[in-house]
């Protein structure tokens, strides 16, 4: 900040001494036209004393012949030989003569006064002159010299800058950026503790948790099953595979869809399974690492399937699963179904039923083959009616 104060004060000084220098430029200006005025008044006096002096030689000359004639005159009227007339005029001659001589000489006089005054102011001029060349010469000098501050002030800045910025980086050594955004969570060292570069121990882990990444593990012979499954036509594709829902760990569904990324190529020999990577948006900072979800992940479409309460499924002796219906004549019946997994709480039923069927999935206890059925409202207002029609 000083260095600058400085500088800026050796730039007011330049500029100062700069509207110095021009102002002696045009005082010179000013006195170089001066002296061309007074040497044009003084070459105009030169000349005006030179004619001046030529009309008194002139007068001079035409005076001499007409003092002679009035002189031969003079002598002559005493003698009477010329007439009174004729000596009168050339007398009157003669003084004219004269008059013009006495004229002649004091314009001599005047010229010569005038180009003695005209030498005067010359000199004068060339004084005037000198001194503003001296002046010039001076604010010459004084521009040399603030640009020189101006230059040393400038030096003096960038050496300030090179030490602020010096400090700044040894500054910088004193804070750890971290190189991505996110959370940190608690630090691994106290404050005053001694640290190195490269130590095992982190000071401390950020975390980025707008958006997460979710592994699940799968079972490699479940992949095997959905492949066989996509070949023989039981599954399709729909276009949606790369969408996945989560349920939280108190069973309530996260509310963002998340992506699956990719699905891991190498199977763990002691779980059986890989892991799928799913991501997903955390605006609200919901999801946190190691949290424990549910990921429902639809791997294929069966355009035909059905689906079953779980608690109309039940087991024979033999552990088969059974499902209850109303037949035509409105009586319980026990049919054999083949079931390939559950979905929430439902089975997904391969085989043993078909569009239309009536399945009890309510009071089963009381029912026995053959009996007669009566439907009857559901005990949970909000599901269907006891012998509902599932299909799909």
């Amino acid at each position: 900040a000083v260095a600058k104060a400085q500088h800026a004060t050796a730039l007011a000084a330049e500029s100062r001494a700069k509207a110095g220098l021009a102002n002696a430029e045009a005082v010179v200006q000013v006195a170089a036209a001066g002296r061309d005025t007074a040497l044009a008044v003084l070459e105009a006096a030169k000349t005006a004393l030179k004619a001046a002096k030529e009309t008194l030689v002139s007068a001079e000359a035409n005076a001499e012949p007409l003092r002679l004639r009035a002189a031969r005159f003079k002598e002559l009227i005493e003698s009477r030989a010329v007439s009174q007339q004729a000596f009168d005029d050339a007398d009157a001659g003669r003084r004219q003569a004269e008059a013009a001589i006495r004229r002649a000489s004091a314009a001599v006089d005047g010229a010569a006064a005038e180009q003695v005054r005209a030498e005067s102011g010359v000199k004068v001029t060339d004084a005037e002159l000198e001194r503003a060349q001296a002046g010039l010469l001076a604010s010459k000098a004084e521009v040399e010299g603030a640009a020189a501050g101006v230059q040393s002030a400038l030096a003096a800045v960038k050496s300030a800058e090179a030490v602020l910025d010096n400090a700044q980086i040894n500054l910088g050594y004193t804070k750890v950026t971290a190189p991505i955004s996110g959370r940190i969570g608690r630090s691994n060292v106290t404050v005053g503790a001694l640290v190195t570069a490269h130590q095992p121990l982190p000071l401390a882990t950020v975390q980025q948790i707008d958006k997460v990444y979710v592994d699940v593990p799968q079972a490699s012979a479940d992949l095997l099953r959905l492949q066989r499954r996509l070949v023989d036509g039981r599954l399709s594709h729909n276009g949606t595979q790369n969408v996945v829902k989560l349920n939280l760990e108190d069973g309530k569904p996260y509310s963002i869809e998340g992506t699956l990324q990719f699905r891991d190529i190498t199977v763990d020999p002691s779980t059986g399974s890989f892991i799928l990577r799913m991501e997903f948006p955390n605006p609200q900072r919901i999801l946190l690492p190691g949290m424990f979800v549910r990921a429902k992940v639809e791997e294929g479409v069966k355009e035909d399937a059905m689906l079953v309460p779980q608690q109309a499924v039940a087991r024979d002796t033999k552990g088969n699963p059974t499902v209850m219906l109303i037949d035509a004549a409105g009586k319980a019946e026990v049919r054999n179904v083949r079931l390939d997994r559950a979905i929430g709480n439902q089975w997904l039923v391969l085989e043993g039923l078909k569009p239309g069927d009536r399945v009890i999935f309510e009071g089963m206890q009381r029912l026995r083959p053959g009996v007669p059925v009566t439907e009857t409202a559901p005990v949970n207002p909000g599901a269907k009616s006891a012998a509902s029609n599932k299909q799909s």
